[in-house]
């Protein structure tokens, strides 16, 4: 009789969902068949669709439940209304006693496999139409965790039944066409890990915003997994490379995010409620949750588990904290991208633009508009109107009916799995996350544009501002010859572009990687000791205070960075221009100021190649091979290619390319190449002596065009004279291919021009470019014009 009611999660798979639903038929699942691979899953047991059935069937439910359900149908009631009545009529029922003796005796079982009396236990509903490929069915029934004892045991599992009806659950089926008096519902019974010791999360088999199928997401707070589930804080976040897990030496982490985890979930001292929030001590929100060999171990447990079911996989995880153990304690299947069309791509893109009100997370690419509308709680829904962006703290399920409506979201608090992100994703509606403080800097506003079409940063901008919205079908790319590369600032714009039909980057710009997430001179941080301004002091020293050294913040970041954008496009080239800011813009990063000398004309200064081997910066490129290194050999992207810019003559390249060797780097050792730029006349005149250094050229045909027409770019008023098609131009870089080509050497380019002018993209080809680096928005218009190019 036991085995009617009550079924342990070893004889389960995944051909159980009608009678356990999809989360205990998983469980079950991965314990059977996943063991061998290492892989720890608490063990447990289930109750049946059959305990669920007799349950309803033993307190006569079945017809006071379709009454009300029917009542809400008719528009006799409202949802809340309904939804209450029936949870009530759950609370009042009894347990019948055969079931409630199954479930006790599994109880004492569990206890005894763990050698305890009482143990703690995770209960957790489980809808056998739960966990689908095509419905995420995310957070529509309870879950109660440090539950002991009978009693508390019954009862839980009675609440479980009764969330089968919460008012998010029930508009959710309704949404995606599910008979609710044909839903059973199971209830998993899970002993506890101590992640209230250590920590716990979620992690996707798949990047979420993107779709990016080779990336491993990892989210993680300290304590219990529920606060990342429910996106009542702002996990840390990492990045794991998947195709490189198993290459030997090799550590695939492409980037870790610091967050704020601003509260964490443990067992409580005595009070009502088994569990209950506590501030994040300061020590803990400082440093990251898992260390590198968890953030693998982790990974690869995901591959296993993608692989076992052949689809995406959203994941939630726990550390013990008296073992140390990681175990994994839910896998279901992702929903969003899992489920997108593959063959085409919509980008967006702002036409014009303003100062932010306030920034987060972007989650998606989307840019959207509308009138703000501020809703504090759920209970002012009425207050809402269709097509306004929902501005909140943050949201839970009862916020769905409402979040189908908005035309944007922005939350106060969350992180990327969060509910309002997991939901915002399903719906295909631009949202910002976690931005702090945005009820207050927004409530005034009267109408925003939200932009997460700008890299990782998600951007509130006051107004609606104008945006264009591009669809691109892939079977219709025509093929051409030249390799077509893009332009890439952003690690974020890299994974947002990875379906182009590119084949590699031409620039990767890491000077957004240093302005915008290191923010530090590097010489603030190599030097730290001479830095002057006290207020720079502070800021690097909270900024660093979870890095080994100060000097590893630089690196550590700048690598994760460089990883992710070279990530986006293996095995194809990417070409990383190492650091070209001028001194006044170095100038303007923390603590920079000091470092830098006053320049009349900082365009023609103390930049690129000049900075390398000075005294006066040499150090501070030195982090920057650092990151290159680590990105090439501990990561394993050796499709990185070094580009030295702005390098007057071939002495100076030399006295780079020794600086570079006592930095561990050296051209043609595991497979580097080095190119260099071609944006000054004398690396065309002296292209000879240039090739005997580089392996290949990449020219910047606005420095170009400004050194060799003496026309100051940014000049407005001789702007009519700025053109890169100029005879002189177009003569030095026909000269440059076929002095290059004539010593083996590639040469590029990575200038806007052929973006800007499709003539000029037609000369390229015809003097026989190797490839042709552009802005992601131009590349499908400019593949049409070298297609018909090619063809003539």
């Amino acid at each position: 009789m036991a085995q009617k009611y009550v079924r342990w999660f070893e004889t389960l798979n995944s051909d159980d969902t009608p009678l356990v639903g999809g989360k205990n038929a998983s469980l079950g699942e991965m314990i059977a068949t996943l063991k061998d691979e290492g892989i720890r899953v608490p063990d447990g047991f289930a109750t049946t669709s059959d305990a669920y059935w007799e349950f309803v069937e033993h307190n006569g439910l079945k017809d006071p439940l379709q009454s009300e359900l029917n009542a809400l149908d008719a528009g006799d009631k409202e949802l809340h209304q309904a939804g209450e009545a029936i949870r009530a009529r759950f609370a009042d029922a009894e347990f019948p006693e055969a079931i409630a003796d199954a479930i006790f005796e599994a109880y004492a079982e569990l206890g005894q496999r763990y050698e305890r009396d009482d143990v703690d236990v995770a209960v957790r509903s489980s809808a056998t139409a739960e966990d689908l490929p095509h419905a995420s069915f995310a957070g529509q029934q309870e879950s109660f965790l440090n539950v002991h004892g009978d009693q508390a045991l019954l009862d839980a599992c009675k609440r479980c039944f009764a969330s089968l009806f919460t008012d998010r659950a029930i508009s959710y089926r309704e949404q995606k066409g599910f008979d609710h008096m044909k839903i059973a519902l199971s209830v998993g019974v899970q002993k506890m890990v101590r992640a209230d010791k250590a920590g716990a999360g979620v992690l996707f088999t798949i990047d979420t915003e993107n779709g990016f199928p080779d990336a491993v997401v990892i989210n993680a707070a300290f304590g219990l997994g529920e606060n990342v589930v429910g996106g009542t804080v702002r996990p840390d976040q990492y990045n794991v490379y998947k195709p490189f897990l198993d290459a030997d030496g090799k550590k695939p982490i492409i980037g870790k995010q610091l967050g704020e985890k601003e509260n964490k979930m443990v067992y409580s001292d005595g009070g009502d409620e088994p569990t209950e929030n506590i501030e994040t001590p300061e020590e803990e929100r400082a440093r990251f949750v898992l260390d590198d060999d968890e953030i693998l171990q982790l990974a690869r447990w995901a591959v296993v588990i993608e692989d076992h079911y052949d689809r995406p996989m959203d994941i939630e995880w726990g550390k013990d904290g008296e073992t140390g153990e990681l175990s994994i304690l839910q896998a279901r299947p992702e929903t969003v991208h899992s489920q997108a069309t593959k063959g085409t791509m919509k980008s967006y893109e702002l036409t014009e633009h303003g100062e932010p009100l306030c920034t987060g997370l972007a989650i998606g690419n989307a840019i959207s508009a509308g009138p703000v509308c501020v809703i504090e709680s759920i209970d002012q829904a009425d207050q809402f109107e269709e097509g306004c962006v929902l501005v909140t703290e943050m949201t839970d399920p009862d916020w769905v009916p409402l979040m189908k409506k908005a035309a944007g979201i922005v939350t106060e608090r969350g992180g990327r799995t969060s509910h309002a992100a997991i939901v915002s994703r399903e719906l295909g509606v631009a949202a910002v996350i976690g931005t702090g403080d945005c009820t207050n800097k927004i409530k005034d506003a009267g109408e925003v544009t939200l932009s997460c079409a700008e890299g990782d940063e998600g951007y509130v901008y006051e107004g609606c501002l104008d945006f264009e919205t591009h669809e691109v079908d892939f079977s219709e790319i025509p093929e051409v010859d030249t390799q077509i590369m893009m332009n890439i600032a952003s690690p974020g714009a890299a994974m947002s572009w990875w379906k182009l039909p590119n084949r590699g980057i031409g620039l990767a710009r890491m000077e957004y990687i240093i302005n915008n997430v290191i923010q530090i001179h590097p010489l603030a941080l190599t030097r730290f000791d001479e830095v002057e301004d006290e207020e720079a002091r502070e800021r690097i020293e909270k900024m660093t205070r979870h890095s080994e050294s100060k000097p590893a913040y630089f690196v550590d970041h700048l690598a994760w960075g460089i990883g992710t954008i070279a990530a986006s496009q293996y095995p194809d080239p990417v070409v990383v221009r190492m650091s070209d800011f001028k001194t006044n813009e170095y100038a303007d990063l923390i603590g920079g100021r000091q470092f830098e000398p006053d320049e009349a004309n900082p365009m023609l200064g103390w930049r690129g190649a000049s900075r390398y081997y000075s005294d006066d910066y040499r150090d501070g490129f030195a982090l920057e091979c650092q990151a290159i290194k680590r990105v090439r050999d501990e990561m394993g992207f050796d499709n990185v290619i070094m580009m030295i810019p702005f390098c007057r003559t071939p002495e100076e390249a030399d006295r780079v390319l020794e600086v570079i060797e006592e930095n561990g780097l050296e051209r043609g050792k595991n497979g580097l190449k080095l190119y260099v730029m071609a944006e000054i006349p004398t690396n065309i005149m002296q292209a000879d002596e240039f090739c005997e250094r580089f392996d290949g050229f990449s020219i910047g045909s606005n420095d170009l065009t400004q050194l060799t027409m003496g026309v100051d770019r940014d000049a407005q008023r001789l702007s009519y004279l700025f053109d890169e098609r100029n005879n002189s131009v177009k003569r030095l870089i026909a000269q440059l291919i076929d002095t290059a080509h004539d010593r083996g050497c590639s040469v590029g380019i990575c200038g806007e021009a052929p973006s800007n002018y499709p003539d000029f993209a037609a000369f390229l080809v015809e003097h026989g470019i190797d490839s042709i680096s552009l802005s992601p928005d131009s590349i499908m218009k400019t593949l049409e014009v070298i297609a018909e190019v090619e063809k003539s």
